[in-house]
């Protein structure tokens, strides 16, 4: 019946018979149900407590102002030796416009005692402490030294440990040129067909030894002296003629520099505090089957080149001689190279106090941070000694031109 009526009232009708079959008749009132009896309320349970996320706060601007008084010591020290130190940093400085007028007035000078010559920093340099990313002051100050080996010109017995100079199959390749914010970190490579790619580690490089031995620029006579030299990136070598030469760093093979004291420290084969250069090498004798082992933790390799014996100290990485406690190695990303630095600090494995102007003149491998230096102690078994067991906590301050503010050209 539906289908031959028009559309519209087709649907009307439907609409009108649904609408009718949902009519329900109301119950009797004999038939209404006992409404049940609502459950008792129960408690919500409690919401978790969202952690509240701090913001990661910005680093610390890595030099911030300080005032003279506030460098301990700073009226007890002579500055002379480490203003001497100033003035050979000064033929690099000041290629730099804001070093140049500092450098010319440091030439001028006329009076180098210790009072006159405190006044001539304190109206030149302005303070600025150095601090870490997280705002603390303190850093690690160790140090180090120039050994004296014993070696030969050729191998012969007793001295069968090579050293070399930078390998002709190492392509380095100087990130600055390429990008301008990387200005201090290079590759270093080898070419394998048309790739390049990382340069032999320490392990990898025992195996060339054999077949590179006539490029060895000396042979010397203890590997775990050899060692030490290259951390220590320069030596003096005493030939059987009596004669000396100095080996100073001239290249790297790229690889981190990781220390063999923790090494030992997390094998539990020392103790922290037996970790020094003087533990590690009672180890090392100790222990001749696993030197290998020992020395292939540093995958790190240096390279050497020769230099006559002459002036205060091995060059730095400035290219000028280092000068026994007043030099100091720090890292470039944060201190500028030449720069006059306050370092207060302690002796080696002690509390008296060790506060003196140094100058900024070298880097190493493990120089890493902002608050962080390696101080240099100067030649032979004392300074060893000395170097050999400083590890200690300082505080730093770098003393700029007045008027130069840091970060800028």
């Amino acid at each position: 019946m539906l289908r031959s009526l028009p559309l519209p009232l087709a649907l009307l009708a439907v609409l009108a018979i649904a609408g009718c079959a949902s009519i329900a008749v109301p119950p009797s009132p004999t038939s209404v149900p006992t409404p049940a009896a609502c459950p008792p309320p129960t408690a919500c349970p409690a919401c978790p407590v969202c952690p509240v996320i701090e913001p990661p706060k910005p680093a610390e601007k890595p030099m911030q102002p300080a005032e003279w008084n506030e460098l301990p010591g700073w009226t007890e020290d002579d500055p002379g030796a480490a203003f001497t130190a100033f003035v050979a940093s000064c033929r690099s400085l000041e290629r730099q416009a804001h070093w140049k007028p500092v450098c010319s007035s440091a030439r001028e000078l006329d009076d180098k005692s210790t009072k006159p010559l405190r006044a001539w920093f304190e109206a030149q340099f302005q303070p600025w402490a150095l601090v870490n990313p997280d705002g603390s002051r303190n850093g690690l100050i160790t140090g180090y030294y120039e050994p004296i080996l014993k070696g030969s010109r050729q191998k012969a017995r007793g001295f069968a440990h090579p050293v070399f100079g930078p390998p002709e199959d190492m392509i380095v390749v100087e990130l600055a040129e390429l990008y301008p914010e990387l200005k201090h970190l290079r590759l270093r490579g080898r070419l394998e067909g048309r790739k390049l790619v990382p340069y032999y580690s320490r392990a990898e490089w025992t195996p060339q030894e054999s077949k590179r031995s006539p490029e060895a620029l000396l042979w010397i006579d203890d590997p775990i002296d050899l060692f030490f030299m290259q951390i220590q990136g320069s030596g003096q070598v005493r030939l059987a003629d009596g004669s000396r030469v100095r080996l100073n760093y001239a290249d790297q093979n790229g690889h981190p520099y990781r220390s063999i004291g923790r090494w030992l420290i997390d094998k539990g084969e020392l103790k922290a505090e037996q970790a020094s250069m003087q533990g590690i090498k009672a180890w090392a004798r100790a222990n001749p089957a696993r030197l290998a082992e020992l020395l292939n933790a540093n995958p790190s390799l240096v390279f050497f080149r020769e230099l006559p014996v002459e002036g205060s100290g091995p060059q730095g990485a400035m290219g000028l001689p280092l000068t026994p406690e007043r030099s100091v190695a720090v890292d470039p990303r944060h201190v500028p190279l030449g720069a006059p630095i306050w370092l207060a600090t302690t002796r080696p494995n002690s509390e008296q106090a060790l506060t003196r102007l140094m100058v900024g003149q070298d880097t190493g491998g493990a120089i890493r941070g902002v608050v962080r230096a390696d101080f240099y102690w100067g030649s032979g078994t004392e300074a060893g000694n000395q170097a050999g067991k400083m590890r200690q906590q300082g505080r730093m301050w770098v003393l700029l031109p007045r008027g130069y503010l840091p970060g800028t050209p």
